[in-house]
């Protein structure tokens, strides 16, 4: 067990002077005449010189447009900030900036496919091909093009086809629940639908054509259907009323060149959803300039990621991940696509892909660690992982000893980063900054140009206190809107109904006085103690340590006259019982190590933990339930990685043995 802010690795003097970012600084310096004395000073100078640093980026990666920018940012407030206004551009197009012939786009496996590569000649004949089809159709800028499909090139391919044109693309995955992707294709009624007629996952074959046809009866929009054969190949279009196949469409041959729509700079790029765990997703449209230029500066400053490594996370294209991964092409880099089980044959599944790509930065959750120590898997000892050169983590807050055991287990030299954004904006608030040490259970910095603050409740700026996290200056690839969100009210509710003008994201955050920062869980799970906020993360990050318990979950529960329950739910390790002595011992860890504050009124033996088919623990949905929210208003199933785990909570809150409404 590693304590908080333990020095786990210092960068080695001559990475740091290769990296990316002391490139910028250098070209800082020659360009503008600015030095900093190290990445706090630079950082505080991008978002005291907002204007500025956007601009040096812009520059710097030699952005295109066919029409210059009048100014950088021509309104500032939130929401509503208009950023370079008058320039014309287009997303796609950079990414084929970046186009070789000797070398490949992406990389792709699955759990019946070996590790194979798309080249870049062939990547822009199908884009090419499609964009054509799509065309006929009558499809044009602003039309949306939704696809339910695998994480493989397909998508990929249908992404760029339809951003080329200024269609507006929306992905989900087919392992997703029919309600759940109606919930959000309906919204925006799509005019295109890509689908699969199903996937493999754990080894076994999943159909998907009725919920094809469920879908299609649902989203008379859908004027037309690709089908992409997954299971069988030799499929006939025929199978779904009026669609064609996917080699039909991509393999049209025609001399004209690849073109591109040229867009304004907040024109729709895509719309990615909310998780929808506890309502109607929201539909959040985000832009082509801003995600191209964020997305620019995070693969390349904050990542360090150069042309042609490989960058692997394991997503679906249900969840932003899969998004940023497509964007790391945006700066040369090659993405690394995995479609199946992450522990199929085994647990070291993702680790062989690892290996065999040659993967340079490898995404991970704290999940899946977890999920490595109990198989026992020791990736350095089974493994050629000379090429790796760091691990970014993200999907939950992240412990030390999580932090800890990649040095341990993986790699002696390596950039463990962990890092927390979200959907909201495709990228990140806070991570990986190449060059200063790594410290356990702590995020390296506050990424450039996100001038982020710990706000108590009063809204001011604290140091070493826990607070909201809140962005008070707008950034690049914030929602352009919220799809159907009349006078913007769904947005400004979600995002700036406490402080207005003032980014709230819903996290607990807490920076200390290096700059280091901790995200530590939801502020809408919050666990209120006689007046004092803890964040469910620090519980979780105690019990994480305990072989004894797989996983947990805790919740607080406000009852009348101002008293409170909070429960304690674990998943104990294989064998293991509940008895007098495991409650007490973890009673006695939690107040040991945090404080009286932290331990549970009582706590319960479960056989699962409720979890988004994008790996969040359902915290909120949970305590509704067991304040007596009914399932159809507590919860969406449909987006569950397990559904059947609600029904514990459920009968819980039928029962009410241990409080009372």
């Amino acid at each position: 067990m590693v304590t908080t802010g333990e020095l786990l690795w210092q960068p080695p003097a001559e990475w740091v002077k290769a990296a990316n970012i002391t490139a910028f600084a250098d070209w800082l310096g020659r360009t503008r005449g600015l030095k900093f004395a190290d990445y706090q000073a630079m950082r505080r100078w991008s978002v005291e010189n907002l204007d500025e640093f956007w601009a040096a980026i812009w520059e710097y990666f030699e952005v295109r447009s066919s029409r210059p920018y009048e100014c950088v940012l021509a309104k500032r407030e939130m929401p509503g900030a208009e950023w370079f206004p008058g320039s014309r551009l287009n997303y796609a197009e950079h990414i084929f900036r970046k186009s070789r012939h000797d070398a490949p786009a992406l990389l792709y496996s699955g759990e019946n496919r070996e590790l194979a590569a798309l080249g870049w000649d062939e990547l822009e004949q199908r884009v090419r091909s499609l964009a054509h089809w799509l065309k006929e159709c009558g499809i044009g800028p602003g039309d949306r093009v939704a696809g339910y499909l695998t994480n493989t090139p397909e998508g990929v391919i249908a992404l760029l086809a339809a951003a080329s044109i200024g269609a507006v693309w929306a992905g989900t995955s087919p392992e997703f629940g029919t309600p759940s992707v109606l919930d959000r294709f309906q919204q925006l009624e799509p005019r295109v639908l890509f689908c699969v007629d199903g996937y493999r996952y754990g080894g076994k074959a999943f159909n998907r054509l009725e919920a094809v046809r469920d879908l299609l009866a649902q989203l008379p929009s859908v004027e037309r259907v690709v089908l992409l054969p997954v299971l069988d190949p030799a499929l006939s279009p025929a199978v779904i009323d009026g669609a064609v196949l996917w080699r039909d469409v991509t393999s049209i041959r025609n001399a004209r060149p690849l073109e591109f729509a040229q867009l304004p700079f907040e024109h729709p790029l895509w719309i990615l959803f909310s998780s929808g765990t506890t309502g109607i997703p929201k539909a959040i449209v985000q832009s082509h300039g801003g995600i191209l230029i964020e997305q620019m500066k995070l693969s390349s400053l904050h990542f360090n990621l150069k042309q042609d490594e490989r960058l692997f996370f394991y997503t679906t294209l249900g969840w932003m991940m899969w998004n940023f991964l497509v964007s790391s092409m945006l700066v040369g880099v090659v993405p690394v696509l995995y479609d199946g089980n992450p522990n199929y044959p085994d647990a070291s599944a993702l680790w062989r892909i690892v290996e065999k790509s040659n993967t340079t930065l490898f995404g991970a959750s704290p999940t899946f660690v977890q999920l490595q120590q109990q198989a026992g898997i020791v990736p350095k000892n089974e493994f050629d992982l000379h090429g790796l050169m760091g691990v970014m983590l993200a999907g939950s807050p992240v412990s030390g000893d999580c932090m800890a055991w990649f040095y341990e287990k993986v790699k002696s030299e390596l950039w463990v980063m962990p890092g927390s954004g979200g959907t909201d904006i495709c990228s990140g608030f806070v991570g990986g900054v190449p060059g200063p040490p790594v410290y356990a259970g702590e995020i390296q910095g506050m990424h450039l140009g996100v001038d982020a603050h710990a706000f108590d409740e009063n809204g001011h700026s604290v140091i070493n206190q826990v607070g909201e996290l809140v962005i008070t200056q707008p950034m690049p690839s914030m929602p352009v809107r919220f799809w159907n969100d009349e006078g913007d009210a769904r947005y400004r509710e979600t995002y700036f109904d406490t402080w207005p003008g003032v980014w709230r994201h819903g996290d607990f955050f807490m920076v200390n006085e290096r700059g280091g920062c901790f995200v530590l869980g939801r502020s809408d799970a919050t666990l209120n103690r006689f007046g004092i906020r803890i964040g469910t993360a620090e519980i979780y990050r105690c019990l994480e340590a305990m072989d004894e318990v797989k996983d947990s979950l805790i919740v607080n529960l406000d009852l009348p006259n101002g008293n409170f329950f909070m429960p304690l739910f674990v998943q104990l390790a294989n064998g293991i019982e509940l008895d007098e002595a495991l409650d007490q011992k973890i009673r006695k860890t939690l107040r040991e190590r945090y404080s009286p504050r932290h331990v549970p009124e009582k706590i319960y033996p479960v056989d699962d933990i409720p979890y988004t088919l994008t790996g969040k623990k359902m915290e909120v949905p949970v305590r509704r339930i067991l304040m007596g929210t009914p399932l159809e208003k507590a919860a969406n199933p449909s987006v569950m990685r397990n559904p059947d785990s609600l029904d514990y909570f459920l009968r819980f809150a039928r029962e009410r043995k241990d409080y009372k409404l």
